[in-house]
């Protein structure tokens, strides 16, 4: 008499490792040791223009000398970083952003410091946000915010380095929409199409988008054709939370890009499609990065508008996460068992 096996829930095996989803390229650098050493080097290079940019922030009597200098190398840095993290062509690129920095640091010409101080800012910014890693927890997703804001923060002070003489509220929206372009040119690179997205992705998707498109049409409209009424509304609250917080929030980071970034790297160690909500966090990181171009910005205001947009951002990001990743019904989440989805290492190539 034979024994029949009773059938159950089709789990998955969880003692099988996770591999990525995509091919990656050969690394540019056969052995190991000097990879590490290019990358430490890259590291050190990364740390002495941050340093040298900070000075056109803080006063530290450094001579005016090293702050573009500084600058270019920080634009280069970040080239090098983005051109490799998107599996890019070294040989093409960054040759053309050293000609870039070069010039504008040699013939200060306006047209060349603009130029250069949008590339910072459009480099820094999306690098920011493809230098992230998926996030399985709380912690994991601060993690990524943390590391997110250091280095937007770090193509702040190269943007304020430059000292372009540029109009902000241009060359904002000018940086946001460059950077957008180009992360989902890189994320639909990364095989992220919007095939299998499914409804509730997508849905997510296009709401994100609608309220980016709302966000700053909307704020680009109040400021040029709004009505007497409304403008005054806006500088009064501008102005009261300026005399008592001594800084104000940007809408854009607080509801838009901060917790996309949250929410994004969640979905990313479960769905590769979590890179398509990750992809508006460039929107906060671009605002970041070009808060300092305006020569008279007070370093102060701006420091404190940062954190009180992070902390906001963050808060708001946090709650939808609980809300896009909680399941919805207890028997779904006993018919499989989730593994956690891997990318490649912070410093590799994602393709």
């Amino acid at each position: 008499m034979t024994q029949t096996v009773r059938g159950g829930r089709r789990r998955l095996d969880a003692s099988v490792p996770p591999e990525y989803d995509l091919p990656t390229r050969e690394p540019r650098i056969e052995s190991p040791k000097t990879a590490r050493r290019v990358m430490w080097a890259v590291f050190g290079l990364w740390v002495i223009g941050f340093a040298g940019a900070l000075t056109s922030i803080v006063d530290v009597n450094a001579p005016e000398s090293i702050l573009r200098p500084s600058a270019a190398l920080l634009t280069m840095v970040f080239a090098v970083a983005l051109t490799h993290r998107g599996g890019g062509h070294m040989r093409l690129w960054l040759p053309i952003t050293a000609v870039l920095v070069v010039a504008a640091v040699v013939l200060e010409t306006n047209l060349l410091l603009a130029s250069a101080a949008a590339v910072s800012a459009v480099l820094s910014a999306v690098w920011a946000v493809m230098a992230t890693r998926p996030a399985d927890s709380v912690p994991e997703a601060l993690r990524e915010f943390g590391l997110m804001l250091v280095i937007a923060l770090s193509g702040t002070a190269a943007v304020a380095a430059w000292n372009a003489p540029v109009n902000y509220q241009r060359f904002n929206l000018l940086v946001i929409a460059i950077s957008l372009v180009l992360a989902i040119s890189l994320v639909w690179n990364l095989g992220a199409g919007l095939h299998g997205l499914g409804r509730q992705n997508l849905a997510i998707l296009a709401g994100i988008a609608a309220v980016v498109l709302l966000v700053l049409a909307y704020s680009s409209f109040v400021r040029s054709h709004g009505s007497d009424i409304l403008v005054d509304t806006f500088s009064d609250t501008v102005t009261w939370m300026r005399t008592n917080f001594e800084g104000v929030p940007r809408p854009v980071e607080v509801f838009i890009g901060f917790p996309a970034l949250i929410v994004g790297v969640s979905m990313r160690s479960k769905r590769r499609e979590g890179w398509w909500v990750t992809v508006f966090a460039v929107t906060g990181t671009a605002v970041l990065s070009t808060s300092l171009v305006t020569p008279g910005a007070f370093p102060t205001y701006i420091a404190l508008s940062t954190l009180y947009s992070a902390v906001l951002g963050l808060a708001v990001g946090l709650v939808a996460r609980h809300y896009v990743l909680r399941q919805r019904s207890a028997r779904a989440a006993r018919a499989i068992e989730e593994i956690v989805r891997v990318e490649p290492p912070r410093f590799a190539a994602l393709k």
